[in-house]
């Protein structure tokens, strides 16, 4: 089975970390998904130096492996495999898959960023357990030039992948989930969602984890 799909379990929903929005440490982060049923999470990190993203992604994994969760270290392969992270999800400018997947093993999950069908297409031929595509729509969590793609990159996407699973990224809420998966996503990477508003967000939280 597919080491992705495997480390969701019976979740279809793959949560990333983020301070800002959240208001809460990786490792506190890591604590609140996993108690609403998330599987795999991914640490998101852009603002913290590299030894203080490297403090508190040990933090977190060490909560991680008390539930049986699996974590991914988005962009930092070095962090990723200093603290035994579950693997790593790389953006288009960071190390390549290959290379990642000599420093971090065969055994490591990992993961790829694209923007468009031709970047897809480039990831079929590299060492890859799951393909992301975003941003699908506008999303606030990143500040980027990308174009939201819409659902329908979904769809042709997913006829390029043969059998990698493919993610859907960027602005999704628990009322995008339908339409998604029926245009091919094996899994829907959140944030926003999971955080606001904060009056309903574990509710929240709990229904997206039984989608």
């Amino acid at each position: 089975m597919n080491p992705f799909l495997k480390a969701l379990g019976h979740t279809r929903i793959y949560p990333l970390t983020d301070t800002r929005i959240s208001g809460l440490s990786h490792e506190n982060q890591v604590a609140e998904l996993s108690s609403s049923g998330a599987r795999v999470i991914q640490l998101r990190e852009k603002q913290l130096s590299g030894a203080e993203f490297f403090t508190e992604a040990a933090a977190a994994v060490r909560t991680a492996r008390k539930r049986g969760v699996k974590i991914i270290v988005n962009d930092r392969v070095d962090i990723a495999l200093a603290v035994s992270a579950d693997g790593v999800h790389l953006g288009q400018d960071d190390l390549p898959p290959a290379a990642a997947r000599k420093i971090l093993g065969p055994d490591a999950i990992i993961g790829v960023s694209t923007h468009d069908l031709e970047q897809v297409r480039l990831a079929v031929t590299m060492p890859v357990d799951y393909v992301a595509l975003g941003p699908i729509f506008p999303t606030i969590t990143k500040t980027s030039s990308d174009i939201p793609l819409g659902p329908d990159a979904i769809r042709k996407a997913r006829q390029l992948l043969g059998d990698i699973p493919l993610v859907a990224i960027g602005g999704i809420s628990e009322s995008d989930s339908e339409e998604l998966f029926a245009a091919g996503a094996a899994a829907l990477a959140v944030i926003s969602d999971c955080w606001t508003p904060q009056s309903d967000a574990k509710e929240r939280r709990r229904r997206l984890f039984q989608l």
